[in-house]
């Protein structure tokens, strides 16, 4: 049993006190601030999911968000055949990172489990208070099922790597925060 949510417990707290985040929980937020964070979340989970599914850390296509993710965006972006939404700094240097460890299957697994899992707890807090359909965070397969096909993979040597994800997406919440007038 890994201990890589305590490990990794004050990096996660601080992801969430964003202002970002209480404007996702409050059920306020604009379709096209939503529509802007689809934009930049989709590139991140398609290389860590395509590169997870290469080394077998992600088994079950249900535990695969970006197609999902893409989906929303659609839906909710009203410029489509116009021009797509801002692709923030930190999108960019986060896709930079997950290049360097793509050889790393734990540091690969640290992403999955932060993002994934969240996807399967908070995302389900969310799922209720965003526009549009929420495909994001909706699952086929029981939510328990999936979190132990990922509690499974972990280890505690993680960690690190688990707090660089949780950094990231606390840029990515200020960047956004920045935005919050779209």
């Amino acid at each position: 049993m890994s201990n890589l949510k305590e490990l990794t417990w004050e990096h996660h707290k601080n992801a969430e006190r964003q202002d970002f985040v209480k404007v996702l929980m409050s059920g306020k937020i604009s379709p096209e601030l939503y529509a802007t964070y689809l934009y930049n979340q989709h590139p991140c989970y398609d290389i860590i999911e395509a590169m997870g599914m290469t080394w077998g850390l992600i088994v079950d296509e249900d535990i695969r968000r970006a197609p999902h993710i893409l989906e929303d965006w659609k839906e909710l972006w009203p410029h489509i055949n116009e021009r797509p939404p801002k692709l923030l700094k930190v999108t960019s240097d986060y896709l930079d990172h997950v290049k360097t460890i793509m050889d790393d299957p734990d540091k690969l697994m640290a992403h999955i489990y932060v993002r994934h899992m969240g996807d399967l707890s908070g995302g389900q807090m969310i799922s209720k208070r965003v526009p549009g359909e929420g495909r994001y965070y909706k699952f086929k397969k029981p939510i328990d099922e999936l979190k132990e096909q990922i509690r499974s993979k972990l280890n505690d040597n993680m960690a690190d790597e688990a707090k660089i994800c949780f950094d990231y997406a606390t840029r990515l919440f200020q960047e956004l925060h920045e935005l919050k007038d779209l």
